[in-house]
């Protein structure tokens, strides 16, 4: 992965580590911040999924990839959960208009992350890079509930994304742990694979 730092003045530097810790010392409710200490430019995040909408009980991890002519320029923003939502492509990216022609220089870090957040209260299926899942918000929003809700039960799971934050695991490691977490019961794993096949046949 390359290292962004290289490409950020030393005064931008010293934004990002400055907003970075006051959001470790004083977070916004529901958000986690994760700071990498040997590249301060890789942002990555924990979003509790708030109460009342289909990703409620789920812990979402996103990340910024902040550019060469950031702050003039808005970061790009992925989740890396697997999420199923209008406004975040298959590969995480997420549309949000905050990050393209409403972005204004003195927008820090934290008014991303909970611009992302009200996202997942107020999706917009206007500019959505998920079509299925913009589709079904506008004409099936029970279906569209129940879809994110799965999606959220099988991917999003507290125990399955927070525990990195402690020791930034590699992803090919975290997911080969998950298979042998031993406060999962049988019972809870066979729900999980239920599930799964469900999605599989949407």
């Amino acid at each position: 992965m390359s290292n962004n730092l290289e490409n950020l003045s030393p005064q931008v530097i010293r934004g990002v580590i400055r907003e970075m810790q006051q959001l470790v010392s004083a977070p916004p409710e529901g958000i986690k911040v994760q700071i990498n200490e040997e590249n301060v430019a890789d942002i990555q995040a924990h979003i509790e999924g708030p109460a009342e909408t289909p990703y409620a009980n789920g812990v979402f991890k996103v990340k910024l990839i902040l550019g060469k002519a950031f702050p003039q320029e808005p970061p790009k923003a992925y989740f890396l959960t697997k999420i199923f939502h209008p406004n975040v492509a298959v590969n995480g990216e997420i549309c949000v208009n905050t990050l393209k022609k409403d972005w204004k220089s003195d927008l820090g870090i934290k008014h991303i992350l909970l611009t992302i957040k009200c996202l997942l209260i107020v999706p917009n299926p206007e500019s959505a890079l998920n079509e299925e899942a913009g589709k079904l918000l506008l004409e099936q929003y029970e279906d569209y509930c129940q879809r994110a809700k799965m999606m959220t039960e099988i991917h999003a799971q507290a125990n399955k994304v927070i525990k990195p934050v402690v020791s930034d695991v590699p992803v090919a490691k975290k997911h080969a742990s998950d298979k042998s977490k031993p406060g999962m019961t049988t019972e809870k794993k066979k729900g999980l694979k239920d599930k799964k096949r469900a999605l599989k046949r949407l």
